[in-house]
């Protein structure tokens, strides 16, 4: 009987398991909301990404000068939707 109840704990684990890394394929780059701020001067470059298939949600990810790290920003902050409008803004007169 416990043998039986083991190996069917087992099973729902392994399938848990399969499935998760199935799932994971195509998920969102950024986990939780992101920062609502970031000190302008340390960004090198920005990346919007608009919901897809993927991920439903858009994702704004910017990259550190000093390490080269990523951080997302969320897309709801004041701060967040002023720096991609300027980066627009800036992008459309070069």
């Amino acid at each position: 009987m416990k043998s039986a109840a083991l190996l069917a704990l087992l099973a729902v684990l392994l399938f848990v398991d399969v499935r998760g890394q199935r799932d994971s394929v195509g998920r969102c780059k950024c986990l939780g909301a992101g920062v609502n701020a970031i000190r302008p001067k340390s960004i090198e470059r920005l990346e919007v990404l608009p919901p897809s298939a993927s991920c439903p949600n858009m994702e704004i990810i910017v990259t550190l000068k000093e390490n080269g790290g990523q951080k997302c920003l969320n897309p709801e902050s004041k701060f967040a939707k002023n720096f991609v409008k300027r980066a627009i803004k800036k992008r459309s007169t070069q």
